[in-house]
Protein backbone atom coordinates (compact mmCIF):
# COMPACT_ATOMS: atom_id res chain seq x y z
CA UNK A 1 0.00 0.00 0.00
CA UNK A 2 2.68 2.38 1.02
CA UNK A 3 3.27 3.16 -2.86
CA UNK A 4 4.61 6.99 -1.71
CA UNK A 5 5.33 8.73 -4.82
CA UNK A 6 4.78 7.18 -8.10
CA UNK A 7 1.99 9.55 -9.01
CA UNK A 8 -0.10 12.59 -8.40
CA UNK A 9 -3.73 11.91 -8.31
CA UNK A 10 -6.59 14.45 -7.85
CA UNK A 11 -8.83 13.78 -5.37
CA UNK A 12 -9.78 15.61 -1.98
CA UNK A 13 -7.16 17.04 0.59
CA UNK A 14 -7.78 17.71 4.19
CA UNK A 15 -6.69 20.59 5.03
CA UNK A 16 -2.32 20.98 5.47
CA UNK A 17 -2.14 18.31 2.41
CA UNK A 18 -0.56 20.22 -0.92
CA UNK A 19 -1.78 17.37 -3.28
CA UNK A 20 -2.04 13.33 -3.26
CA UNK A 21 0.43 11.11 -4.22
CA UNK A 22 -0.36 7.54 -4.26
CA UNK A 23 -3.97 5.74 -3.63
CA UNK A 24 -3.83 2.51 -2.05
CA UNK A 25 -6.69 0.19 -1.24
CA UNK A 26 -7.38 1.89 2.04
CA UNK A 27 -6.23 4.93 2.09
CA UNK A 28 -4.59 8.16 0.16
CA UNK A 29 -0.95 9.29 0.24
CA UNK A 30 -1.12 13.62 1.15
CA UNK A 31 1.72 15.15 0.83
CA UNK A 32 1.79 17.79 3.81
CA UNK A 33 5.20 18.94 2.97
CA UNK A 34 9.10 18.47 2.00
CA UNK A 35 9.33 15.61 5.35
CA UNK A 36 5.91 15.18 6.02
CA UNK A 37 2.93 12.72 4.55
CA UNK A 38 -0.60 12.25 5.92
CA UNK A 39 -2.31 9.11 5.21
CA UNK A 40 -5.64 9.33 5.59
CA UNK A 41 -9.50 7.30 4.31
CA UNK A 42 -10.57 6.83 0.57
CA UNK A 43 -13.59 8.93 1.46
CA UNK A 44 -14.67 12.14 3.73
CA UNK A 45 -15.25 10.78 7.20
CA UNK A 46 -14.17 7.35 6.05
CA UNK A 47 -13.15 4.30 8.48
CA UNK A 48 -10.08 4.78 10.55
CA UNK A 49 -9.50 2.05 12.34
CA UNK A 50 -7.01 0.73 10.01
CA UNK A 51 -4.99 3.89 10.41
CA UNK A 52 -5.29 3.97 14.48
CA UNK A 53 -4.22 0.20 14.58
CA UNK A 54 -1.53 1.07 12.48
CA UNK A 55 -0.75 4.44 14.78
CA UNK A 56 -0.95 1.64 17.76
CA UNK A 57 1.91 -0.59 16.00
CA UNK A 58 3.82 2.25 15.19
CA UNK A 59 4.20 3.55 18.21
CA UNK A 60 4.95 -0.05 20.38
CA UNK A 61 7.34 -0.57 17.48
CA UNK A 62 8.94 3.37 18.23
CA UNK A 63 11.85 5.07 16.42
CA UNK A 64 14.46 2.84 14.59
CA UNK A 65 16.62 4.18 11.61
CA UNK A 66 14.98 1.27 9.67
CA UNK A 67 11.46 2.18 10.25
CA UNK A 68 9.52 4.58 8.56
CA UNK A 69 9.05 7.47 11.02
CA UNK A 70 5.59 8.08 13.51
CA UNK A 71 5.08 11.34 13.43
CA UNK A 72 1.27 11.59 14.95
CA UNK A 73 -1.79 10.40 15.07
CA UNK A 74 -4.98 13.46 14.57
CA UNK A 75 -8.89 13.06 13.08
CA UNK A 76 -7.45 13.36 10.33
CA UNK A 77 -5.30 10.48 9.84
CA UNK A 78 -1.45 9.56 10.19
CA UNK A 79 1.17 11.63 10.05
CA UNK A 80 4.65 9.67 8.80
CA UNK A 81 7.75 10.53 7.47
CA UNK A 82 8.32 10.92 4.15
CA UNK A 83 10.35 9.21 1.63
CA UNK A 84 11.13 10.79 -1.12
CA UNK A 85 12.98 8.67 -3.44
CA UNK A 86 9.41 6.26 -3.46
CA UNK A 87 9.49 2.69 -3.22
CA UNK A 88 11.94 0.12 -3.84
CA UNK A 89 9.86 -1.38 -6.38
CA UNK A 90 9.85 2.09 -8.13
CA UNK A 91 13.19 2.86 -7.66
CA UNK A 92 14.27 -0.55 -9.45
CA UNK A 93 11.36 -0.04 -11.90
CA UNK A 94 12.71 3.15 -13.09
CA UNK A 95 15.44 3.25 -16.24
CA UNK A 96 16.74 6.46 -15.43
CA UNK A 97 18.12 5.16 -12.33
CA UNK A 98 22.30 4.26 -11.88
CA UNK A 99 21.93 0.60 -11.43
CA UNK A 100 22.76 -0.20 -8.21
CA UNK A 101 26.37 -2.18 -7.83
CA UNK A 102 26.25 -5.68 -6.10
CA UNK A 103 27.49 -3.75 -2.69
CA UNK A 104 24.46 -1.19 -3.00
CA UNK A 105 21.83 -4.24 -3.43
CA UNK A 106 23.31 -6.54 -0.57
CA UNK A 107 23.32 -3.65 1.74
CA UNK A 108 19.39 -2.72 0.97
CA UNK A 109 18.98 -6.45 1.19
CA UNK A 110 20.86 -6.12 5.25
CA UNK A 111 18.74 -2.94 5.41
CA UNK A 112 15.34 -4.47 5.08
CA UNK A 113 16.21 -7.77 7.36
CA UNK A 114 17.31 -5.00 10.06
CA UNK A 115 13.97 -3.27 9.94
CA UNK A 116 12.44 -7.03 10.36
CA UNK A 117 14.97 -8.39 12.95
CA UNK A 118 13.80 -5.40 14.67
CA UNK A 119 9.90 -5.45 15.12
CA UNK A 120 9.68 -9.33 15.65
CA UNK A 121 12.04 -8.20 18.88
CA UNK A 122 8.97 -5.83 19.58
CA UNK A 123 6.77 -9.20 18.84
CA UNK A 124 4.87 -7.49 15.72
CA UNK A 125 4.23 -9.63 12.73
CA UNK A 126 4.54 -7.08 9.79
CA UNK A 127 1.93 -9.42 7.65
CA UNK A 128 2.51 -7.80 4.33
CA UNK A 129 6.60 -7.63 3.57
CA UNK A 130 6.98 -6.63 0.17
CA UNK A 131 8.39 -4.06 -2.38
CA UNK A 132 5.86 -1.81 -2.45
CA UNK A 133 6.26 -1.60 1.36
CA UNK A 134 9.70 -0.75 1.40
CA UNK A 135 10.48 2.85 1.17
CA UNK A 136 13.92 5.22 0.63
CA UNK A 137 15.18 7.97 1.99
CA UNK A 138 16.98 10.77 0.43
CA UNK A 139 20.20 8.74 1.09
CA UNK A 140 18.74 5.54 -0.41
CA UNK A 141 18.45 4.10 3.31
CA UNK A 142 15.49 1.49 3.22
CA UNK A 143 12.69 2.20 5.62
CA UNK A 144 9.96 -0.27 6.23
CA UNK A 145 6.31 0.91 6.39
CA UNK A 146 2.77 0.13 6.11
CA UNK A 147 2.46 -1.76 9.82
CA UNK A 148 -0.98 -2.89 10.00
CA UNK A 149 0.28 -6.67 10.73
CA UNK A 150 -0.38 -8.51 14.03
CA UNK A 151 0.69 -7.45 17.54
CA UNK A 152 1.41 -10.25 19.79
CA UNK A 153 1.52 -10.77 23.53
CA UNK A 154 4.50 -12.99 25.16
CA UNK A 155 2.24 -15.64 24.85
CA UNK A 156 2.16 -15.59 21.32
CA UNK A 157 -1.64 -14.98 21.29
CA UNK A 158 -2.84 -11.73 18.43
CA UNK A 159 -3.55 -8.76 20.48
CA UNK A 160 -3.88 -6.17 17.58
CA UNK A 161 -4.55 -7.24 14.06
CA UNK A 162 -5.18 -4.94 10.90
CA UNK A 163 -5.93 -8.29 8.43
CA UNK A 164 -3.34 -7.70 6.03
CA UNK A 165 -1.84 -10.25 3.59
CA UNK A 166 0.92 -10.64 1.56
CA UNK A 167 0.57 -10.73 -2.25
CA UNK A 168 0.77 -14.38 -4.08
CA UNK A 169 4.60 -14.03 -4.77
CA UNK A 170 5.57 -12.90 -1.17
CA UNK A 171 2.67 -15.44 0.51
CA UNK A 172 3.88 -18.71 2.42
CA UNK A 173 1.66 -21.25 1.66
CA UNK A 174 -0.95 -22.16 4.78
CA UNK A 175 -4.46 -23.25 5.41
CA UNK A 176 -5.38 -19.74 6.97
CA UNK A 177 -4.29 -16.80 4.86
CA UNK A 178 -4.58 -14.55 7.92
CA UNK A 179 -2.46 -17.10 10.03
CA UNK A 180 1.61 -15.46 10.64
CA UNK A 181 4.14 -15.69 12.40
CA UNK A 182 7.91 -14.93 12.01
CA UNK A 183 8.42 -17.58 9.50
CA UNK A 184 5.36 -16.37 6.99
CA UNK A 185 7.38 -13.01 7.46
CA UNK A 186 10.72 -14.73 6.52
CA UNK A 187 9.32 -16.17 3.50
CA UNK A 188 8.18 -13.28 2.23
CA UNK A 189 11.53 -11.69 3.39
CA UNK A 190 12.87 -13.89 1.02
CA UNK A 191 11.07 -13.22 -2.48
CA UNK A 192 11.95 -9.50 -0.92
CA UNK A 193 15.28 -10.04 -0.85
CA UNK A 194 14.97 -12.24 -3.84
CA UNK A 195 13.41 -9.12 -5.71
CA UNK A 196 16.37 -6.70 -4.60
CA UNK A 197 19.11 -8.81 -5.52
CA UNK A 198 17.59 -9.88 -9.57
CA UNK A 199 15.76 -6.51 -9.91
CA UNK A 200 12.55 -8.94 -11.16
CA UNK A 201 9.51 -10.25 -8.64
CA UNK A 202 9.85 -14.27 -8.43
CA UNK A 203 8.42 -16.63 -11.41
CA UNK A 204 8.57 -13.87 -14.02
CA UNK A 205 7.46 -16.29 -16.95
CA UNK A 206 3.82 -15.90 -14.81
CA UNK A 207 2.45 -13.45 -16.26
CA UNK A 208 0.61 -10.74 -13.86
CA UNK A 209 -3.06 -10.74 -14.75
CA UNK A 210 -2.88 -13.87 -17.00
CA UNK A 211 -5.67 -16.23 -16.44
CA UNK A 212 -5.25 -18.18 -13.25
CA UNK A 213 -1.95 -16.77 -12.83
CA UNK A 214 -2.03 -16.00 -9.35
CA UNK A 215 -3.04 -19.98 -8.54
CA UNK A 216 -0.01 -20.50 -10.87
CA UNK A 217 2.63 -18.89 -8.24
CA UNK A 218 0.77 -20.54 -5.09
CA UNK A 219 0.89 -23.95 -6.65
CA UNK A 220 4.66 -23.86 -7.07
CA UNK A 221 5.45 -22.31 -3.57
CA UNK A 222 2.84 -25.11 -2.11
CA UNK A 223 4.81 -27.96 -4.30
CA UNK A 224 8.24 -26.66 -2.98
CA UNK A 225 9.43 -25.21 -6.43
CA UNK A 226 11.61 -21.89 -5.70
CA UNK A 227 13.68 -19.68 -8.10
CA UNK A 228 17.26 -21.16 -8.71
CA UNK A 229 18.49 -18.04 -10.18
CA UNK A 230 22.26 -17.48 -9.09
CA UNK A 231 23.14 -13.95 -6.90
CA UNK A 232 25.01 -13.18 -3.85
CA UNK A 233 22.07 -14.24 -1.96
CA UNK A 234 20.67 -17.12 -3.35
CA UNK A 235 21.10 -19.56 -0.60
CA UNK A 236 19.65 -16.86 2.38
CA UNK A 237 16.72 -16.52 -0.35
CA UNK A 238 16.43 -20.32 -0.52
CA UNK A 239 16.37 -20.75 3.51
CA UNK A 240 13.70 -18.11 3.96
CA UNK A 241 11.64 -20.21 1.22
CA UNK A 242 12.35 -23.21 3.00
CA UNK A 243 11.89 -21.97 6.37
CA UNK A 244 15.01 -23.29 7.69
CA UNK A 245 15.56 -19.91 9.77
CA UNK A 246 13.82 -19.33 13.18
CA UNK A 247 14.07 -15.88 13.23
CA UNK A 248 15.47 -12.88 11.22
CA UNK A 249 18.86 -12.43 13.05
CA UNK A 250 19.39 -15.35 11.70
CA UNK A 251 19.24 -14.22 8.17
CA UNK A 252 20.99 -10.99 8.99
CA UNK A 253 23.90 -12.67 9.98
CA UNK A 254 24.22 -14.70 6.91
CA UNK A 255 23.65 -11.29 4.93
CA UNK A 256 26.40 -9.85 7.36
CA UNK A 257 29.19 -12.18 6.15
CA UNK A 258 28.59 -12.15 2.53
CA UNK A 259 28.34 -8.46 2.76
CA UNK A 260 31.85 -8.78 4.74
CA UNK A 261 32.84 -10.70 2.09
CA UNK A 262 32.13 -7.78 -0.63
CA UNK A 263 34.65 -5.41 0.72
Amino acid sequence: MANYEVAEYHFYCPPGVQRVLACGSSAFIGEVDASTILKYPLELGGDMNRLELEHKILTIVGQHPRIIAHKGFTDAGLYLERATNGTILGYLAESDHPAPSLQQRVAWCRQITEAVDYIHSKRVIHCDIQPTNILLDENLHLKLADFQGHYLSEDGEVILTGWSGEPCRYFCPRDDEFEANLKTDLFALGSTIYFIMTRHEVFPDIIYGEPGWDEKVKSRFSRGIFPEDFHACATITQKCWRQQYSSAGEVLEDIRAIEQGLI
